[in-house]
């Protein structure tokens, strides 16, 4: 197993056992999307192909936010075809934070995984992380090879060494989106963010109330339809807005 960076953080005590008591051996898949009707089903699909050759209890949930073509249409057939699929809608874009947690609130499985619905990640490179959770709380995993414009890719190191430095974490890609949960971390944590900074917000909190972590490499591709949305000068500038606050509030805890 190519485990490149294998490591223990440790919190505060650990929360009580989960609340949901959910089935064992059974996964939540979760993708979010905004304005991804050309992968939506082609995402969905590579998910079921993997989910369906783990021998497990496993559900689909696509989170359309509040799309403006049509990838809400295209959900719901995808839904209608398939049982274990299920969609979450935002009437408006409300985005990529409050997009993951209605993804980890609709989980109801004992572990939940998330990745973008843009393509850009390869969902057969999620089997080799489940066993990695019997000893983990967290597989946060980083990209290999990062398929992004330079630009993105220096704002995105800079932006890991940042919130790192002020939260203690050592993480080598926060925001890469890939990364395996027990679903019981998120009745115990307390999410606000509606921004970028949601994966930031999750390791801190996690690590502070004593979940550990374990990180693996995962392999990256070029975007090949669809459009980024991550630069943009309005999720940056709301992503600070939100990291001072939350500096705030874990310094007050």
């Amino acid at each position: 197993m190519s485990v490149k960076s294998c490591l223990k953080q440790k919190g505060g005590n650990r929360p009580p056992a989960n609340s949901r008591q959910p089935m064992t051996n059974s996964i939540s898949v979760f993708f979010p999307c905004y304005n991804e009707q050309e992968n939506v089903a082609r995402t969905a699909q590579n998910v079921l192909d993997v989910l369906e050759k783990l021998n497990t209890d496993f559900e689909i949930i696509i989170v359309d936010d509040g799309s403006k073509d049509d990838t809400a249409k295209i959900s719901d057939q995808i839904a209608r075809q398939n049982k274990a699929v299920k969609v979450v809608h935002h009437h408006t874009n409300l985005g990529y934070g409050d997009a993951l947690r209605s993804g980890f609130n609709a989980a109801t499985k004992q572990l939940v995984f998330y990745t973008d619905g843009d393509g850009q990640f390869d969902i057969s490179e999620l089997p080799p992380l489940l066993p990695l959770i019997a000893d983990f709380d967290i597989v946060s995993c980083y990209r290999l090879n990062r398929r992004d414009p330079l630009i993105r890719k220096i704002n995105g190191w800079a932006w890991t060494k940042l919130v790192c430095l002020l939260f203690g974490l050592k993480i080598r890609d926060i925001d890469c989106a890939f990364k395996l949960y027990k679903t019981e971390i998120f009745d115990n944590i307390e999410l606000s963010s509606s921004g970028a900074l949601i994966d930031t917000e999750i390791l801190a909190r996690a690590v502070r109330k004593g979940y550990t972590v374990t990180q693996k490499g995962v392999h990256h591709y070029p975007r090949t339809a669809g459009k980024q949305t991550g630069a943009n000068l309005k999720v940056i500038l709301r992503a600070f807005k939100e990291l001072f606050r939350l500096y705030r509030d874990i310094r007050r805890d």
